[in-house]
């Protein structure tokens, strides 16, 4: 079976006034252990394509064994640039068959406010590509990438308990 890509035209703007999804995942985690406060059970999307155990990390002191939060937002991070870049490239008319996008994310020690925050950083390898091209190609994916945006200017993010 061939893949199918959205077209080029996907990048056209739009103009309208409010948020317009087009594509909402939902997940869900449950289960396991709430003592030592970080994300261990089972994320299961609703469509059921997504079902990974969650473990804290051996180097947090936790089992391993399993996922954890900064995997999954890295492996996000990644494959939203990777996506985002192969359309520009498709657009420019830029071939680029052997590119790598590998994000890093560390969970680390806020100073502002002594709690805990993240930090990413995102590799593009583009062999065989001019440089001024690639760079060019990375300098727009930043600019429409989702994740990319995201870390830079945050999210609009609405947290409601249900009982």
């Amino acid at each position: 079976m061939t893949p199918t890509r959205p077209p080029v035209t996907f990048l056209d703007r739009y103009t309208g006034s409010d948020f317009a999804p087009l594509y909402t995942a939902t997940v869900c985690v449950s289960g396991g252990e709430a003592a030592h406060g970080r994300a261990s059970g089972v994320a299961r999307s609703r469509d059921g394509t997504l079902d990974l155990k969650l473990r804290m990390p051996r180097q947090l002191g936790g089992p391993g064994g399993g996922t954890n939060p900064e995997e999954l937002f890295a492996a996000g991070f990644a494959a939203c640039f990777h996506g985002a870049l192969c359309l520009l490239a498709a657009r420019a008319g830029v071939p680029i068959p052997n590119v790598q996008v590998t994000a890093s994310v560390s969970f680390g020690r806020d100073p502002m406010d002594g709690l805990f925050t993240l930090v990413a950083s995102v590799r593009i390898a583009m062999p065989g590509v001019d440089r001024a091209v690639a760079e060019e190609l990375v300098r727009d994916t930043e600019r429409i990438c989702p994740y990319a945006k995201m870390a830079r200017q945050g999210i609009e993010c609405i947290i409601s308990l249900e009982l």
